[in-house]
């Protein structure tokens, strides 16, 4: 397989993972095996240890004393807040909510890089950011969940929160990224993260009661760890290297699609018309915020 074949497989699987965290995430959470803040320092932890572990094959890259606070800053956003307000989020909301809502990044990011990096925005984009936005909006007020303890309008605030802070830590980063491998910048922001998500979980973390999970729950816990966490970050650097944004972007339309047919095969949600419509705001929004511009000869 060529490297941008093995980039486009990398890509596809990163969706995969994530798609099917929606689920596996929610069960442990849900039947009361793993609080989400329990599981989000399982989560950072484990992959934190698996980074350091694989960096002692990886050559040694030294970091610029300065660069540490950026990386701790990093951190905030990208690890400690994101995914506390992400696993809140899933265990209140359905993984069809949840996953449609993720797609909206790429508005978000444009609407920051526009605001901060003073990227110039086409009427096209402000047309794209409208309708993913009000596609996410019709979600979080008007959607509905069968299970009895689901808060979706709290669960989906959490979700859009989610992605708001990882946006931010996108654009926080590009430095970062462009001067470390991405191995030496992971390893380093997790590492933050740990720290900083272990006061929120600690307590929750005595309270689980090992000895009572079942297979499918450790299988769970460990998808979560390896498969969503340490298997996403690994295979999103060399998608990254070697493809287009343009074609990165449109392969997470894929995430929800994913994550409602494995979450409807499980019976962790249902399908119904404002779901249906909402997600295709959501899609025809972030489509028309990836396009680029046509040059004019």
């Amino acid at each position: 397989m060529n490297s941008r074949g093995f980039a486009i497989f990398a890509l596809f699987m990163v969706q995969v993972l994530y798609g099917l965290n929606y689920t596996f995430a929610k069960t442990v959470m849900n039947e009361n095996f793993v609080k989400p803040f329990a599981l989000t320092v399982l989560r950072v932890g484990g992959a934190t240890i698996l980074f350091w572990l694989f960096s002692i094959w990886l050559p040694k890259e030294k970091v610029e004393q300065k660069d540490y606070f950026k990386f701790f800053i990093a951190a905030v956003f990208g690890v400690a807040i994101n995914m506390l307000f992400f696993l809140k989020g899933v265990e209140l909301t359905t993984p069809i909510h949840a996953s449609a809502i993720v797609t909206i990044t790429p508005v978000i990011i444009l609407i920051l890089s526009s605001i901060i990096l003073k990227e110039k925005i086409t009427t096209l984009k402000i047309s794209g950011v409208a309708l993913a936005f009000f596609g996410a909006l019709s979600l979080t007020l008007f959607g509905d969940s069968e299970r009895e303890g689901d808060n979706i309008i709290l669960g989906n605030t959490f979700i859009l929160l989610n992605t708001f802070f990882y946006s931010v830590y996108i654009i926080l980063i590009k430095q970062l990224t462009a001067k470390y491998h991405p191995f030496t910048f992971i390893k380093w922001l997790f590492l933050f993260g740990f720290f900083m998500v272990l006061p929120f979980g600690y307590n929750e973390l005595q309270e689980v009661q090992w000895q009572t999970f079942t297979p499918y729950i450790s299988f769970s816990v460990l998808f979560v760890v390896i498969g969503a966490t340490f298997g996403t970050y690994l295979l999103n650097p060399i998608a990254l290297n070697k493809l287009k944004a343009s074609t990165v972007g449109v392969f997470i339309y894929l995430q929800p699609v994913i994550a409602g047919l494995f979450a409807l095969i499980m019976g962790a949600d249902t399908i119904d018309t404002l779901k249906i419509i909402a997600m295709v705001l959501i899609f025809s929004g972030v489509y028309l915020v990836t396009l680029k511009p046509k040059k004019i000869n």
